[in-house]
């Protein structure tokens, strides 16, 4: 049996009849970058997580770094940033000029562990990113509260994380501002590149629609410095007929997952994500660890699956700062040891809402098997 990490293709046939005609209506219109069907879709997007704004962006990518650099963040300034995350989060401080501080994750979530993150403050702190890994929200109370004592910023990086509940509210809305990724493997994924800065904060709105089209509120009247990071059209279109989908698909990660839970549940040799209580988990990655054995019994165990036809990932294999280019920051290997726990001996195992129960059951089964050899 084949069992491959993500399968896009059968979930854009199943929507082929709508994701067609509104693709075509892009090209009949020549709507090629913003127009009607991004702001369409803004509009849509900012209902759905409750917050007051939307603005489509090119990536998740550019979305961390328009949140940061709407908020202020400038040369000098310090993000804390968790170290068990994807290196954009980092890029959205390094591309102000500003200098990413590293911090290790819990435990349970794997998220930012807000019981590090005073000790990480200085004089030259400016903001803490929060980033809803794998589909799970940080938790935010306690981040608010040293945010406010300290007078810095809090930003959600929201890139994994569409949909996803802290206490009961959608994440995107909880913070001075937050980004969010489309890039097509996310729960929400456009046909290509796409992102959004989501932000209950006019003024924040407003200097991030200018900087996303080279700082102009109208064409060749450029206020302030910009760039372009600007949403095409086709992206907008796709995302918008996506969108009516996700409570569904959401849905069905979540079962997927409560799938695996049962199946796995018993296997000693692994420890299950945890969902925490605070927390609506939307999953989108589902991240076991080995127990026992480091990273090459991880690694074994992910050859195993491969030769059965079952494919997996590795989120993320190389902390962040322990990576090549964050080397003049001077942080050591042992310094996080929960994150680089994580980076040893996770594993994340294939995760889309159409995954069947005969496959979900194969790859349970085969995880068992190589533990009892």
């Amino acid at each position: 049996m084949q069992v491959p990490f993500l399968d896009l293709k059968i979930q854009y046939k199943s929507i082929k009849n709508e994701i067609d005609p509104a693709i075509q209506n892009i090209l009949d219109n020549t709507a090629f970058v913003l127009g009607k069907a991004v702001s369409d879709f803004e509009t849509e997007f900012a209902h759905e997580h409750a917050v007051k704004h939307c603005l489509g962006v090119s990536s998740g990518t550019d979305g961390n770094h328009l949140a940061l650099w709407a908020l202020g963040v400038k040369a000098g300034d310090e993000v804390i940033v968790p170290a068990n995350t994807f290196i954009a989060t980092a890029w959205g401080a390094t591309l102000c000029g500003a200098t990413p501080v590293f911090v290790d994750c819990e435990p349970g979530s794997y998220n930012i562990d807000p019981n590090k993150v005073e000790a990480a403050i200085t004089k030259k702190t400016k903001a803490i990113v929060a980033v809803h890994l794998y589909g799970q929200p940080a938790d935010l109370d306690p981040l608010k509260e040293i945010a406010a004592k300290h007078k810095i910023l809090l930003v959600e990086d929201c890139a994994q994380s569409h949909f996803a509940e802290y206490k009961g509210r959608r994440v995107g809305g909880l913070s001075d501002a937050a980004s969010f990724s489309f890039y097509p493997g996310k729960n929400l994924g456009a046909y290509g590149e796409g992102g959004a800065v989501t932000t209950n904060n006019d003024e924040v709105a407003k200097i991030v629609k200018m900087l996303r089209d080279h700082g102009a509120v109208q064409k060749y009247n450029h206020e302030i410095l910009g760039h372009n990071y600007r949403m095409e059209g086709i992206q907008g279109a796709v995302l918008g007929v996506k969108l009516k989908h996700l409570n569904k698909w959401t849905n069905g990660r979540r079962n997927v997952a409560q799938k695996y839970n049962e199946l796995l549940k018993k296997t000693d040799a692994i420890t299950l994500p945890k969902e925490m209580s605070y927390a609506k988990h939307v999953y989108h990655l589902f991240v076991i660890k080995v127990n026992n054995g480091g990273s090459q019994k991880r690694d074994e165990l992910a050859q195993y699956l491969n030769s059965k036809g079952i494919s997996t990932g590795l989120h993320y294999p190389i902390p962040l700062h322990l990576q090549p280019c964050f080397r003049n920051l001077g942080y050591k290997k042992g310094q996080f040891p929960v994150t680089e726990s994580l980076a040893e001996t996770g594993i994340s195992l294939p995760m889309y809402p159409e995954i069947t129960d005969e496959q979900i059951g194969y790859v349970c089964e085969s995880i068992n098997q190589f533990f009892a050899k």
